[in-house]
């Protein structure tokens, strides 16, 4: 959970325990003085009490750790009211009451009158149809009381809602105003009355209407005090009739209370015994007439339990961070509260149970009970109420209150509660992992819906409904819902949507309710009746012919975009809704890598993986080696399908190039453009160990050669590939593809470590040299096997990778999160995606990554990894003593993987803590922007925005040559212009051909020269996928004059003061000097600050 700022508010604090007070002077103020407590020796060492000892027994059973039990109970410190807060509360409620208690009587005209209120004030109610009986006065209130959850103790920080109810006078109502809306507009005046009368008082702050939880038939007032604590809670006024006004048996779910004739202004033949139900009309009056009820109910549970406050304010701080609490036919903070007396009474949940054993057996209910099927009620009697058959026929979901007449989950849908379910199932399962931080997963991370569901719609045109109530034949359920048609069809375009997308979705396997009525349909014919015409009889492989359905999709890209098909035609079929009426928010990203439309490249890798599967073979079955091969194994991102844009197989037109006999190479012609970029895909050959294998280091890199030079000839003379060796690699033209072949021998980074002192004794000693061919031979590679069986199990996996590392290119900090480490930060979201469930789409989870990015607490925590399931509980709890051991001398960004717990090799170089701050600022930016543009439909789409990085906090700039950039089409923003790379369109041929400049990237080898050279003047930045700018940063340090010496005179220039001779850099000749660096591929630098003016 992301603390508002209305968390951190000052509290009044409790004065300490006094050891010894002075005896004042006279005259003077009493001033306490604090000694420490000295404890005798049997203080210090007497036994542990009984509750001393009970409270270490249940830190040890109930929770994982201590730490837990203090986490929660500073939770509920941070949410519960301060005393200050109350007093406010009750100061403003005392101010409202005696305001309330004066409202003036007005004179008694019809219902449909209105010309007694002012213009400014209008009435919380829809008037259709304008035209009911009865009469309606305004008179003070008959009593005011407070409800809900402050009187009751569990009203919770940050968005504290004090409910005050207004009973109207028994003598402005009528009983039977139950009929044909009459009460809610009676209701609905009194509101706009007290609301008239208010206005006029400088001590209400803030008025405004609101329904109570979407339900418009029950309009509420909402009142803010003046001051400066407006903001800090809202007390919400209930217009209720007076206790037992009208009969309970009047608001039966088969009972009907809006007549037809009435609703439509036509005759009807319906009597009133045929008229059709109104349960959630119903069930909204029925509403208004229990909340005393209820909080005396809730008031007597409460004083049984003394943990029920406190388990009631997790429970709502739990569905809160989940969303669950919000919007029409929620679970809000009541229905927790009642949920809770419900397992206390039913013996479920114990009265001496804490506030930690409340939740977790009320999320333990909710996952294992389904009230869509089997309803429960707090009701004793139940002779003289309607059964849960009866309610089950009129309601999706079945919580019934104590009085047995109401289903206090009325409103909710089906696929709200089995969402409820699904959270408290998924919650239950991290709960108990000792390698998940619980506490954080549970009641800490806040799941907005865009980060945790795969795919989004929005219906833009709310009014299109209106011809899907009329198309659906529901003017029953429109009446029962006093007109709303938005709230009537939701739940058939619910269950319309579920019988569709069916076992494609996860949240919703569940089967809705049976239609009342009941007819014999084959499974055939259902079908063409759900599909239309876009059914029609296949035959299958296996013989079997069938009705199906094909959907457009040849890319993966496209069939993600299956489920948007499935919903617009069912409702442009079904619903009479069009699909420009519906907002489609799954592939907002796919432009960012997509340089062929409509695909975004993942065929390309798994070209690229099939081409090396066959090489690979090849290699195996390689005959007349000295030594065997004993594995080979990819280390490049393509082969875990993690490239940001995976290598192309390339056809090369000759005309481009030069032809170089000697060792048949393309040499690109003077004047052209930068040839085509091509990647050289790194495939790691380890050779069987021999004792024919020499013990020096020179030697080993000699016999290297020679396997690269044999492995050539018998590439070529086996297979027709066009090959050349090199000292440390092979680099074969397959398929236009380059893979780069290294041989490996497993002894050879033991052998660089060992040196002989001038003693003539061995000594072994790790170092640079060593640790990098460690990584390249043996970590990259397993990182790349275990990734690419990551993706087999998370078919997004790779396209979240390709995203994030496309963004942290972007915004140019893909030198400080490398490649790896990027992989490994995404890897963690699908491996251990506690609160959420793994992500289904590359949207969620590049907004995870962001997420994940901007609020992990890098300083105190090690990022965990957890591949291939292998780290145990114990192994946790080694790497986290490890770090805190040695946090100091430990990378900033530490990630721990099972074969490398203790030094994070990954992020060993970078990124540093100003850049970690960076990226973090740069991430929660991009986030904030992203879900708001994400989620308001008004705003136009353009995700690439959080794409285009800020180039004003940079010094300098170096503008590049777009012609020597051979990645620019893959730039965020490529120019409309092109140039020719020397590649044709067509199909590459499979083997021959003469061999093309391979890894040649201008921008590369300049931004290394210029690191090279003024590493120690300046950071230098720059986008890797075709980014046309280098962004350059003065280091402050660098600037600072330094005494004169001859060896540093490198790019400075001497400034004389007196005696002393310093140097300072020289920044004019600096930037000259970029502009001859990079001739022909600079086009030019520009100075964007003078930072060395001081």
């Amino acid at each position: 959970m992301i603390l508002s700022d209305s968390f951190h508010e000052e509290e009044e604090n409790e004065a300490p325990v006094k050891a010894k007070r002075t005896k004042p002077d006279a005259g003077e103020e009493e001033e306490v003085v604090y000694h420490p407590v000295k404890l005798s020796r049997n203080d210090l060492y007497r036994p542990p009490t009984a509750e001393e000892l009970n409270q270490l027994k249940e830190a040890e059973s109930l929770f994982h750790c201590s730490l837990l039990k203090m986490q929660m109970g500073e939770l509920l410190k941070e949410v519960a009211l301060s005393e200050r807060r109350k007093q406010q509360i009750d100061s403003f409620i005392q101010t409202v009451t005696k305001l309330l208690q004066t409202v003036p009587d007005s004179p008694e005209v019809e219902v449909s009158d209105l010309s007694w209120l002012s213009g400014t004030v209008k009435v919380p109610f829809l008037l259709l149809p304008k035209i009911t009986k009865g009469k309606f006065h305004m008179a003070p209130p008959a009593s005011i009381d407070l409800i809900g959850s402050y009187p009751l103790g569990t009203c919770t920080k940050p968005h504290v809602m004090v409910d005050l109810a207004v009973t109207i006078p028994a003598d402005v109502l009528h009983p039977k105003d139950v009929v044909n809306q009459r009460y809610p507009r009676k209701r609905a005046l009194y509101l706009a009355g007290l609301a008239q009368y208010l206005t006029s008082s400088s001590d209400i702050g803030t008025m405004r209407y609101s329904c109570l939880h979407g339900n418009r038939l029950r309009p509420v007032l909402l009142l803010t005090p003046p001051d400066k604590n407006s903001s800090s809670f809202t007390v919400r006024v209930h217009a209720c009739p007076p206790p037992g006004f009208f009969k309970p048996s009047r608001f039966h779910p088969q009972r009907n209370n809006i007549r037809t004739e009435w609703y439509t202004g036509l005759q009807t033949s319906y009597s009133e015994s045929s008229e059709p139900p109104t349960p959630h009309y119903n069930s909204s009056v029925l509403g208004d007439l229990l909340p005393r009820t209820h909080l005396q109910f809730l008031s007597a549970i409460s004083s049984q339990c003394s943990a029920f406050a406190d388990g009631v304010a997790l429970l709502k701080v739990w569905l809160r961070q989940r969303e669950l609490n919000q919007g029409t036919g929620c679970f809000n903070g009541f229905l927790a509260s009642m949920l809770m007396a419900y397992l206390l009474t039913t013996h479920r949940i114990s009265n001496t149970m804490t506030a930690y054993q409340l939740l977790r057996n009320s999320l333990n209910f909710l996952a294992s009970t389904d009230l869509t099927v089997n309803g429960i009620s707090l009701a004793r009697d139940a002779d003289s109420t309607p059964t849960l058959a009866e309610f089950h026929s009129a309601f999706q979901v079945v919580f019934v209150d104590p009085s047995g007449h109401l289903n206090m989950c009325a409103d909710m849908t089906a696929c709200t509660y089995m969402q409820l379910q699904h959270e408290a199932s998924v919650s239950m399962q991290f709960w108990d992992n000792p390698t998940v931080d619980g506490f954080h997963s549970l009641l800490m991370t806040p799941k907005p819906m865009i980060r945790t569901s795969d795919h989004v719609f929005q219906l833009c045109e709310l009014v299109k409904l209106q011809s899907s109530c009329k198309k659906l034949n529901l003017l029953s359920e429109l009446m029962d819902h006093s007109g709303n048609y938005v709230h009537t069809a939701l739940p058939f375009i619910l269950s319309l949507l579920q019988r569709g997308l069916d076992q494609r979705i996860q949240l919703l396997t569940h089967s809705l309710s049976p239609d009342p009525e009941v007819r014999k349909i084959d499974k055939q014919t259902e079908f063409r009746q759900l599909w239309g015409l876009r059914s029609e009889l296949r035959r299958f492989q296996d013989g079997a012919i069938t009705e199906a359905v094909l959907w457009d999709g040849e890319s993966m890209c496209q069939k993600r975009l299956v489920p948007k098909q499935i919903i617009t035609h069912l409702l442009q079929l079904h619903a009479d809704i069009p699909e420009s009426c519906v907002r489609y928010v799954g592939h907002s990203f796919n432009p960012c890598f997509a340089l062929q439309v409509p695909s975004t490249g993942e065929e390309k890798s798994l070209a690229v993986v099939q081409s090396y599967d066959d090489l690979s073979r090849k290699l195996w079955r390689l005959e007349g080696l000295p030594l065997s091969i004993t594995a080979v194994q990819g280390a490049h991102p393509a082969l875990r399908y993690t490239q940001v844009f995976p290598p192309k197989p390339l056809k090369m037109d000759y005309s481009f190039f030069d032809k170089e006999k000697t060792c048949r190479s393309l040499v690109p012609k003077e004047g052209k453009p930068c040839p085509a970029y091509i990647t050289p895909i790194t495939v790691i050959c380890h050779m069987e160990g021999s004792g024919k294998w020499p013990h020096d280091r020179l030697a080993i890199r000699h016999i290297r050669a020679a396997f690269h030079i044999q492995l050539g000839e018998l590439l070529r003379k086996h297979h027709k590939y066009t090959c050349r060796p090199c000292p440390t690699h092979l680099d074969v033209w397959k398929d236009g593809l380059a893979f780069r072949i290294q041989v490996a021998y497993h002894r050879e980074p033991q052998v660089l470590r060992e040196s002989v002192n001038p003693e003539g004794l061995l000594v072994v000693r790790d170092n640079e040299e060593a640790q990098a061919l460690e990584m390249a031979t043996i970590h990259k590679p397993l990182l790349t096997s275990t990734l690419h069986g990551l993706q087999q199990q998370h078919p997004c996996f790779g396209a979240v990778c390709r995203l994030a590392k496309r963004w942290l290119g972007a915004q140019l900090f893909s030198d400080d999160i490398t490649e790896d480490s990027a992989d490994l930060l995404v890897a963690s979201l699908f491996l251990q995606p506690a609160p959420f469930t793994p992500p289904g789409s590359p949207q969620v989870g590049f907004l995870r990554f962001l997420h994940l990015l901007s609020s992990f607490d890098w300083k105190n925590n090690p990022l965990v990894v957890n591949l291939n399931n292998q780290l145990t509980a114990a192994d946790y709890t080694e790497i986290k003593n490890g770090f805190m051991a040695s946090r100091e001398s430990l990378p900033v960004m530490f990630i721990a993987t099972p074969k490398d717990k203790k030094l994070s090799m990954w992020t060993r170089r970078a990124p540093n803590v100003q850049m970690l701050q960076r990226v973090m600022m740069v991430a929660a930016e991009s986030l904030k922007v992203l879900e708001q543009q994400l989620m308001d439909g008004n705003q136009i789409q353009d995700v690439k925005v959080v794409m285009r990085p800020p180039l004003e906090v940079y010094d300098a700039v170096i503008h590049l040559n777009p012609k020597q950039v051979p990645l620019l089409s893959q730039a965020v923003d490529p120019p409309s212009v092109t140039f020719s790379r020397g590649v044709m369109t067509g199909s590459a041929a499979q083997s021959g051909g003469s061999l093309p400049v391979i890894d040649y990237n201008p921008v590369s080898l300049y931004l290394a020269e210029l690191r090279e050279a003024f590493g120690d003047l300046a950071l230098f930045f720059c986008d890797p996928y075709g980014g046309t700018v280098i962004a350059v940063l003065w280091k402050p340090k660098a600037f600072s004059p330094v005494p004169f010496k001859t060896s540093q005179v490198s790019a400075r220039s001497v400034k004389v003061t007196g005696d002393e001779a310093n140097t300072v850099p020289n920044v004019e000749a600096i930037l000259e000097d970029f502009q001859i660096m990079g001739k022909g591929l600079v086009k030019s630098v520009e100075a964007r600050t003078e930072k060395w003016s001081f």
